[in-house]
């Protein structure tokens, strides 16, 4: 059975709910300012996704795009959302979205120990370019950051036409 899900943009009302979804998915999370302050940045935008059985969101993606390319700043779902496509379908569209913007290569960092975040990623054509050592500090120490990257052209825009 598949998830039925709207992604859409989000706007600039809509900070709270940015926060409050980062909050929900992140040990560092951002408040509402940072989210103004990042989308006002050019090239960045924020998607959301909603499932209609749902009064609210259940995860965000965040791209910051410059030129032919473009960085995924924050992808989150909320944990009790996860595994069911959500991640997914976003960091899908978010591709989507950043082809039509021009960029044609998308990078982004993601904690070494973060297992889940990498089988997404790696799955969806991401290859490792490099390391951050020390990028995370935690209470129990500091974690490296691999930095991934993926090549993107959109044939048609439509879903499974990303390729590497």
């Amino acid at each position: 059975m598949s998830l039925s899900l709207r992604i859409r943009p989000a706007s600039a009302t809509e900070l709270d709910i940015l926060a409050a979804l980062h909050a929900a998915c992140f040990a560092e999370a951002w408040d509402a300012d940072a989210f103004a302050t990042l989308l006002a940045m050019p090239g960045a935008f924020a998607l959301l996704a909603e499932e209609p059985q749902r009064e609210r969101a259940s995860g965000f993606v965040m791209i910051r795009g410059a030129g032919d390319e473009a960085e995924i700043i924050a992808l989150g779902v909320e944990r009790s959302r996860q595994r069911r496509g959500l991640g997914r379908r976003l960091l899908i569209a978010g591709m989507q979205e950043a082809a039509a913007r021009g960029a044609r290569k998308l990078f982004l960092e993601v904690a070494a120990d973060n297992v889940a975040a990498l089988a997404l990623y790696r799955h969806s054509g991401f290859i490792e370019v490099g390391r951050r050592a020390d990028y995370y500090h935690r209470g129990d120490g500091a974690m490296a950051a691999l930095v991934m990257a993926h090549s993107i052209t959109i044939d048609g825009g439509a879903e499974g036409n990303i390729k590497n």
